[in-house]
């Protein structure tokens, strides 16, 4: 790149979903080469599927238009572009000037949404597969943390108030579950791709009917055919002009959904990290704050937050659009789907590697979490402390009381007077209770709390998450360096 190219671009706005956040994979296919070398290739398969079925179209022809299918002439097209204000015709004249045999029957029977929706449709669709892949890759990353510290015991919270323990590896598989449920989306919604086809310029296929001398199954046939050669298994019965916008919206819509886990995700850990029980990733050159050196900042799950943030509310775009479509069509779609649906893609990609990497390697802190168990487990104790003592023959009415003012009592001296909490003292030195201190400690054994926490969480991986990623072939996948 030239140093003027270098500073004009330094003079022009630059999403940072391109320059800091989004993965080269996913850049490359919402980029122009990949956009207009996918006109060319649906012009190619409208091409061989009209001579398989008959119209005057030859083999030499096609192979005119294969050779220069990856070899754009962009100066030629950008220049017709700004002559015809249309973008599809400017390239149908470019892909001419390369290909003079060919010319006559490029975009032959075609509107502009041939291309430019069947292309929308296979970017969207490959994506896709994407971020399927991401989702897969970050539940395993999620998998081996969460039996790797599936009977570390915890604090849980309800309220971000302290509630009855958990563990550690437990609490991921509220944060893998959630992703589980985004994954069989994202599967759903692979599994009903198809492409516009062909249909013309209300959807009626009128044109193409014409080209074929009326022959009503040649033009079914033709919809299959494009459809095979792009790869996909059919298209939509029926349309306008373009298909229908409401596939927009559930694209989104399941992109919605991920960013939703990934800022559940997020909040947790940054609430974690603030406790000081857990950490993302922190590099050893990193820097947390300008102004406090000592800060370790949770940089990558704030990203996660803000980005996730974004993609919930973008996802509203295709919503309103496929609302306020008019009839067979209108083009109030077109600069908003050139936003609003890349940006979606490439900011959930970036969601995604942030998620993968920070999965892979969270810092757990677990003297620290014993530590604030231990200051909360008391209170949660003293019904087992209550049930032992009645069973050699106490009154529970009585201790229930004690253990009220008692616990009120040590709950003070925590607040008022930052001092530990010292209920399992007062409960010691109170005889009708009839246990030791000795006694107390076994009593506040973090694992005689935990319930099935760990059970739970190796039933969930083994029935749940192994089955399905087994579909997935994950030592392939390749995971981005989060740069910046």
């Amino acid at each position: 790149m030239s140093k003027g190219m270098v500073l004009r671009l330094r003079d022009s706005y630059i999403s940072p979903l391109s320059t800091r956040y989004a993965s080269s994979e996913m850049k490359y296919l919402f980029s122009p080469n990949k956009k207009f070398t996918t006109w060319r290739k649906l012009w190619i398969a409208l091409a061989e599927a009209e001579m398989e079925l008959g119209l005057p179209i030859t083999q030499e022809q096609i192979n005119e238009m294969k050779q220069f299918a990856n070899d754009i002439n962009y100066e030629t097209a950008e220049a017709q572009e700004k002559k015809v204000r249309h973008d599809v015709m400017a390239h149908v004249f470019a892909f001419g000037q390369q290909c003079p045999h060919a010319k006559p029957i490029i975009h032959l029977g075609a509107t502009s949404c041939y291309v430019g929706d069947n292309t929308d449709i296979m970017i969207m669709t490959e994506a896709l597969f994407l971020i399927e892949k991401k989702l897969a890759a970050t539940i395993a990353a999620l998998s081996k943390f969460a039996l790797a510290y599936k009977d570390l015991p915890t604090l849980g919270y309800t309220h971000f108030q302290a509630a009855q323990t958990t563990t550690v590896g437990k609490r991921a598989t509220l944060w893998i579950q959630d992703l589980l449920m985004d994954l069989e989306d994202v599967s759903y919604q692979l599994s009903k791709a198809k492409l516009l086809g062909s249909k013309g310029t209300t959807g009626t296929q009128a044109s193409f009917l014409e080209l074929f001398d009326g022959d009503h199954e040649k033009c079914k046939t033709l919809d299959k055919k494009i459809a095979e050669k792009m790869g996909f298994a059919s298209c939509f019965a029926v349309s306008g002009q373009t298909y229908t916008r409401k596939l927009d919206s559930q694209m989104l819509s399941v992109l919605s959904g991920i960013a939703q886990s990934a800022s559940k995700f997020a909040n947790d850990i940054r609430l974690l990290q603030h406790l000081k029980e857990v950490e993302e990733p922190f590099e050893k050159d990193q820097i947390g704050s300008s102004a406090m050196a000592y800060k370790r900042n949770p940089m990558r799950t704030e990203r996660m937050t803000a980005l996730a943030r974004y993609v919930m509310v973008d996802s509203l775009n295709p919503a309103i659009t496929a609302a306020t479509q008019w009839f067979e069509r209108t083009l109030d779609d077109s600069a908003n789907k050139r936003i609003a649906i890349p940006e979606a893609f490439l900011a959930v990609d970036a969601i995604l590697n942030l998620y993968e990497n920070v999965a892979s390697g969270m810092v757990v802190y677990p003297k620290v979490i014993t530590k604030h168990l231990m200051e909360e487990l008391p209170f949660m104790a003293t019904e087992n402390i209550m049930m032992n003592a009645v069973k050699r023959g106490a009154d529970r009415q009585e201790l229930h009381e004690k253990i009220r003012i008692y616990s009120m009592e040590a709950g003070r001296v925590v607040k008022e007077q930052g001092r530990k909490n010292d209920l399992m003292q007062r409960i010691a030195n109170d005889n009708d209770f009839g246990v030791t201190m000795a006694d107390l400690e076994e009593i506040l054994r973090p694992q005689n709390y935990v319930g099935r926490a760990p059970e739970q969480t190796v039933v969930f991986i083994n029935e749940m998450v192994d089955p399905v990623l087994a579909k997935y072939h994950l030592e392939n996948i390749y995971r981005s360096e989060i740069n910046l």
